[in-house]
């Protein structure tokens, strides 16, 4: 390939709309643009290195998922929840949380213990690696396949809902050394919980395992 072609292909790999959000995303929720930061165009397009008309999809796609707000004569800025909005979002995923963990009927099929094994084989992987958007990703997949396990798709439904909402709340918290370490922890005692037959006590680390990012989030905008 020439170097022409090489320029080009990186042009556009550089003005990929998709890029620019996954991009502006990942700045966003690892804590790299703080809450309430403001979000100029010029900025946006020096960072990424594209154009006005790709930062502008990236925003109204960033608004859509309520990672970025924009106002009227303020602009967009850094999604910002209030310490009582924080509670109030997680007193839901709380009870959604204990309501799916408590319906997973145990001891739970080997089926469903190997795809968790999988998965956490994955995620640490991507620990290792410092791969933040690889670390939310199986993240994710973890928890939906555990409260897959529910049995109501409804209920899954409004838990992805809440983890999507508090996204910008948790995903900092897997950049951070001592929060992913116990994040993994509590993957590997919820596998173990599995095998027995203690519902409540699976239901009580399902909703522990979300405290130390509501907590970090409280701490960060106090700080601010």
């Amino acid at each position: 390939m020439s170097d022409t072609h090489t320029a080009e292909a990186m042009t556009v790999r550089r003005d990929d709309p998709d890029d620019v959000v996954v991009r502006l995303e990942e700045d966003i929720i690892f804590g790299r643009l703080a809450p309430g930061a403001r979000l100029t165009e010029d900025a946006l397009m020096a960072r990424y290195g594209t154009s006005r008309h790709f930062v502008r999809q990236a925003l109204v796609e960033a608004e859509r998922r309520g990672i970025v707000r924009r106002e009227k004569n303020v602009g967009a800025t850094v999604r910002f929840y209030s310490a009582e909005e924080v509670r109030q979002i997680y007193e839901v995923r709380e009870m959604l949380t204990r309501q799916a963990a408590l319906m997973i009927p145990l001891p739970a099929p080997q089926s469903l213990i190997d795809v968790l094994v999988e998965l956490q084989r994955q995620y640490c992987a991507r620990a290792e690696l410092q791969d933040l958007r690889g670390i939310h990703e199986t993240n994710d997949a973890f928890h939906v396949a555990l409260f897959g396990a529910c049995g109501n798709p409804y209920l899954v439904r409004s838990l992805q809902d809440y983890m999507n909402l508090t996204l910008p709340m948790r995903a900092k918290n897997l950049a951070d050394r001592e929060g992913l370490a116990l994040s993994k922890r509590q993957h590997e005692l919820m596998i173990e919980l599995l095998k027995g037959r203690d519902s409540w006590a699976l239901a009580q680390l399902c909703v522990d395992h979300m405290q130390f990012s509501k907590s970090d989030y409280l701490a960060r905008i106090a700080n601010d």
